[in-house]
């Protein structure tokens, strides 16, 4: 039923997972699965970083794609951070790449599988990097009192899922049914408003651009503001919706990523 549900808005991102890495790259993650209160069985790779000793392991939650997981690994992120020290943990929202189906509640995949990830290096702190679908569900699985997350990044992400959807006529209108029915539930995910009500993070870093199409640094600007935790907005001028990578600010991207991570683990 949730798969036919999330069509109007998902489906042609639902598909089945190819991994952009060959033979040999792939023995270097190990696979895990964590089952999710969103009724989704969450799948990852998790990976060592290269040196003797780990800082610390972080956590990636992807954009809204074909991709998933494959995102980070294909744009160069699990090589930044496993080269500079880091432990890397990618994983699928359900209903995404190898991840199965479960409800709208995709805060609970995030708050999931962080656990699972303090199980697998439990002496070591935690992060999050969440980029747009990634980033937004971040922000209420981080008011949860069982999350074991201890800094994050929040990229890109929409202030509400009204406020993103709303460039989608018939996803949008799905939603409003949905909103009708569901209130209470509609409440609960309000990402702009939950945001007061973050637990146990020492700190946030929003990222954003001016470039986004779709989601503009005013929300950012509003998550800010509303964050009740140190926070910090950071942005660029040309970088498109989760494309920093691929932008001319790509350097001082990695550059800001290593830093609040540096800085956070200190």
């Amino acid at each position: 039923m949730y798969k036919l549900i999330k069509k109007p808005f998902f489906g042609q991102y639902m598909v089945r997972w190819r991994s952009p890495l060959n033979e040999q790259e792939q023995k270097e993650w190990e696979a895990v699965e964590v089952k999710s209160k969103s009724g989704g069985t969450i799948k990852g790779l998790f990976a060592k970083a290269d040196s003797p000793q780990s800082k610390a392991t972080i956590v990636l939650g992807h954009p809204m794609g074909k991709e998933a997981k494959g995102y980070f690994l294909k744009n160069g992120y699990t090589n930044l951070l496993i080269k500079n020290g880091y432990n890397v943990l990618v994983f699928d929202i359900n209903g995404f790449g190898e991840s199965t189906h479960g409800n709208f509640s995709y805060f609970e995949d995030i708050v999931a599988i962080g656990i699972k990830a303090k199980s697998l290096t439990s002496e070591l702190p935690l992060g999050y990097h969440g980029i747009s679908l990634g980033g937004q569900w971040a922000t209420i699985a981080f008011t949860d009192s069982s999350h074991k997350f201890d800094f994050a990044i929040v990229e890109s992400a929409a202030t509400s899922l009204d406020e993103f959807w709303v460039n989608f006529k018939i996803a949008h209108r799905v939603l409003k049914v949905l909103n009708f029915l569901l209130p209470r539930y509609a409440k609960q995910v309000k990402m702009v408003e939950r945001i007061k009500e973050v637990k146990g993070l020492k700190s946030i870093l929003f990222i954003y651009s001016h470039a986004d199409k779709w989601i503009p640094v005013e929300m950012g600007e509003r998550f800010k503001r509303n964050s009740n935790v140190p926070a910090e907005l950071w942005t660029v001028e040309t970088a498109e919706h989760a494309q920093m990578m691929k932008s001319k600010h790509k350097v001082e991207y990695e550059n800001k990523i290593l830093a609040y991570f540096e800085e956070s683990i200190k």
